[in-house]
């Protein structure tokens, strides 16, 4: 899915289920699509033992207690200044997955 497609907004405002909301809020982008997020602060790096799809719901859930965990275990991260450099001049590609307001991506191999 290009960049251009991938929609915004809340998960609770669609009637769909939560699997088709995560499926039509994700898609596969470059670092140009993500930099907005990193520079308004609300991109997360997921871990790749992880599914987007389980850390999206679990948001979209508000499962405190699990994201904590995930942030204290570093499986969840927010993007910061070394992540950004490794990134900024390549044509490196990721997964992302839009959980308004957060995003969340992994570069893909």
């Amino acid at each position: 899915m290009a960049s251009e497609e991938m929609r915004y907004g809340m998960l609770g405002e669609d009637p769909a289920t939560v699997e088709e909301k995560l499926a039509k809020y994700s898609g596969e982008v470059g670092w140009e699509y993500l930099k907005d997020h990193y520079e308004n602060g609300v991109l997360f790096f997921v871990d790749p033992d992880l599914k987007l799809e389980e850390v999206g719901a679990a948001i979209s859930a508000d499962e405190t207690e699990q994201i904590q965990a995930w942030l204290k275990s570093a499986d969840l991260v927010k993007i910061e200044g070394l992540h950004v450099a490794q990134w900024e001049d390549t044509d490196q590609q990721f997964q992302a997955l839009v959980v308004s307001p957060f995003v969340l991506c992994r570069p893909i191999s």
